[in-house]
Order: C-alpha cells, then sequence, then structure tokens
C-alpha cells in the first residue's frame, strides 16, 4: 500500500481557501498525480486542503471524501480561539506546538522520547496526549479499512494491496502521522521538516515477513511539480534562512 500525504497548495487562511499562486500550484500538482496509480482521494474538512484536492479529483474523474483525521493538529496554544496560552522557559509565548523556538524545546529531551513527550507540562496541560490518541486510533481505523491491523507497533497484514490513495492535509497533521506510523516523537518532525504548500510526501509499506507490515518513508515534502511548471515553491512553513533577513522570524 502506497500513501501520498500532501499539504494543501498556498493557502489564503482568511478564507480557508487557496491564493491565486496556491490555485497554480494545485493545477500544477494535479497534473502530477496523474502518473499515480491513486484509487481513492481523501481530504481534511478544511477548505484550503478540499480546493487543492478537487484539482487532482477532476484529473483523475473521482470524488473527494472528507476524514475528521486529516484536519489540522487541534491542540493549540491560541489565545484568540480562547485557548491556553503558554509562556516557554525563555519568555516565547507559542501558539502553536510546531513554531516553539530551539531554546523553547531542545533542551528537554522528553520532547525526543516517543513515549514521554506529551508528559512536558504545557503539552499535558493542553492535553495534546490525548488529541494525539485520538488522531491515531482515527487513522489506523481508516489503515484497517485497507487491510492493515496495528499491532505492537507493526501492522499485521489482513489483505495485502498495493492500493495508492492520496491523503489531502496540513504540515502539523501530516507529521503526527508520520511520527505514529513509523513510532517516533513527533516534536523533531514539528521542527526539523518542513513540508512546503502542495508537497508530496510518500509512505509505503513493506511485508518483509507474511503478514507483518511497517510503513517507511521515501520522499517527504516533494515540489518537483512546482519547479517542472515554473512555479517557484512558496516560503509558507518556514522561518527565515538568516536572521538578518526580511524573511518570517516568528
Amino acid at each position: 500500500m502506497k500513501l501520498l500525504l500532501i499539504r494543501h497548495a498556498d493557502p489564503d487562511y482568511k478564507i480557508d481557501g487557496l491564493t491565486e499562486k496556491g490555485h497554480r500550484e494545485a493545477a500544477l500538482l494535479a497534473e502530477r498525480l496523474q502518473k499515480e496509480k491513486i484509487v481513492k482521494i481523501y481530504s481534511s474538512p478544511f477548505g484550503r486542503a478540499k480546493r487543492t484536492a478537487e484539482y487532482t479529483a477532476r484529473a483523475l474523474g473521482q470524488t473527494v471524501e472528507c476524514k475528521d483525521f486529516l484536519r489540522e493538529f487541534n491542540a493549540y496554544f491560541n489565545a484568540s480561539d480562547g485557548g491556553k496560552e503558554v509562556r516557554f522557559p525563555t519568555g516565547r509565548v507559542s501558539h502553536t506546538p510546531w513554531d516553539m523556538l530551539p531554546a523553547d524545546w531542545t533542551q528537554d529531551k522528553r520532547f525526543y522520547d516517543a513515549e514521554l513527550w506529551h508528559q512536558v507540562e504545557y503539552y499535558k496541560e493542553a492535553e495534546l496526549a490525548a488529541a494525539y490518541a485520538q488522531v491515531a486510533r482515527e487513522f489506523d481505523e481508516f489503515l484497517l479499512e485497507y487491510g492493515y491491523r496495528r499491532e505492537n507497533g507493526y501492522y499485521r497484514v489482513e489483505r495485502p494491496n498495493t492500493d495508492t490513495v492520496a491523503l489531502f492535509c496540513h504540515f502539523g497533521i501530516e507529521t503526527v502521522l508520520l511520527s505514529h506510523l513509523i513510532g517516533v516523537s513527533p516534536v523533531p518532525l514539528w521542527h526539523g521538516f518542513a513540508a512546503l504548500p502542495s508537497s508530496v510526501t510518500t509512505v509505503y509499506t513493506e511485508e518483509r515477513r507474511k503478514g507483518i507490515a511497517s510503513f517507511r518513508c521515501c520522499g517527504f515534502g516533494d515540489v518537483g511539480h512546482l519547479y517542472a511548471g515554473g512555479e517557484t515553491p512558496s516560503f509558507a512553513a518556514r522561518f527565515c534562512e538568516v536572521f538578518d533577513s526580511p524573511d518570517r522570524h516568528d
């Protein structure tokens, strides 16, 4: 089985849709995905993901099915939405778990541990463990529909297949899904990787012993379709490459 984890194209967050650039990105992405033997297209219920998925669905003559577990990871520290505002040891206030500064998270080794990362005090108060567990549970239910049952950190193969499915989602949730599949903390993935808009991450099963499968990532955040179409990748999801630049710092 092959999973294509696809971040939505360049977003217009004010309308939960796409910018003009995002529409161009989605069109180039659809052209690229026509070469994949996609059997089903799934999307986050959020507009920016659905609009992106619809381009590919039209190109393939398919429909889009929304799945709640693909919505952006909902464990935010967003005071403007009435949530708990969290102040980190350096004094910085963060509103999302993937926008912490290196000095705020690298010093606590629990963040690197798949069993302990959610026990850090401010994560614990925000109930990130429960939010993560719900996503993992719904994701595993989805994989079971395709014949892969979660068992002891791997997947018991009940119906081996080579189906390719496309999952249109968001950066934060994409790394949560990856962390669950390969059994690592999501925190280093949130801060050490950046899936640019319309990028494609490819994950496939390996059944090296009959009936026992694991998932392996063979490509993260590919935006080759943008370069092929003469479209510069968006800077969204990134921060400044050097401090003395006009690009986003926080």
